[in-house]
């Protein structure tokens, strides 16, 4: 614990490093921002209290993809905030500069909390073991020793994500229904493209981060997480007209993976 205090101040030195390299997919519609509306936000940054927008402080990138799709893979950014040793609740970004969009939530919780949610909420929420073992889930900008200590902590968590704005087709404004999205479980799935470029920007590398979260002990997962594996698939019903190619709102049966 006392390595990690140390470190984590360090941290504070260089807390701009790992951000502002991925822009937004999403040039909004909408006039520029009047001269008043400038002054309002200068104001309001000033004035008012953002307690809640401070917590924000914990930074990871990893990668998502459609329950029941595995086609739909995007990579997401997650500022969240550690509310207890059990709860972290997350905001999601398709993006880490200025302009980014907000994408959706994820909550993650431990899997002391897990195991006493009902079947029926189990199948909501994916595992995070792969995503740490493999390299995948990455926190920018922190030290090596700092980031290990935090995937020995997320290692066995649990995590709910709901898309609001699928950036990755909706390309001007968030239209239809918010989806539920999952997480990889093994090697193979995630699209080899979408980790180079994501390595290239942040100047990681996936190989490296698996060799060096090789000594994270990772006990078998819960069951009931990751339903999608089994082929139990659950969306939203489509609330609008409107559909999203990469997710399936009219049936509970879609791609299933042979293991």
């Amino acid at each position: 614990m006392r390595k990690l205090v140390g470190v984590l101040s360090l941290v504070l030195l260089i807390w701009a490093c790992g951000g502002g390299n991925t822009s937004s997919n999403v040039t909004s519609p909408g006039a520029e921002k009047s001269a008043k509306t400038k002054v309002l936000e200068a104001g309001a940054d000033v004035i008012q209290d953002k307690s809640p927008i401070r917590k924000l402080n914990m930074y990871l990138d990893g990668f998502h993809f459609y329950n029941g799709h595995l086609a739909g893979q995007m990579e997401a950014h997650h500022y969240c905030a550690k509310l207890n040793e059990d709860l972290t609740q997350c905001v999601i970004y398709d993006g880490n500069g200025d302009s980014a969009k907000i994408m959706g939530v994820e909550y993650i919780i431990s899997e002391k909390l897990f195991k006493t949610l009902p079947a029926d909420e189990k199948k909501l929420w994916h595992s995070h073991r792969y995503e740490v073992k493999s390299g995948e889930l990455i926190a920018p900008g922190l030290p090596d020793v700092a980031e290990h200590e935090l995937m020995e902590q997320i290692v066995t968590t649990y995590g709910k994500t709901w898309h609001t704005w699928h950036t990755d087709q909706d390309i001007r404004l968030p239209l239809g229904s918010p989806a539920l999205m999952m997480a990889f479980t093994r090697d193979g799935l995630l699209k080899p493209e979408l980790v180079k470029d994501r390595d290239e920007r942040f100047g990681v590398s996936i190989s490296e981060k698996r060799r060096q979260r090789a000594d994270i002990q990772s006990p078998p997962k819960t069951p009931g997480a990751d339903s999608w594996e089994t082929g139990e698939i659950i969306q939203l019903p489509a609330l609008t007209d409107h559909k999203h190619k990469h997710v399936n709102q009219n049936s509970f049966k879609s791609e299933t993976v042979k293991r």
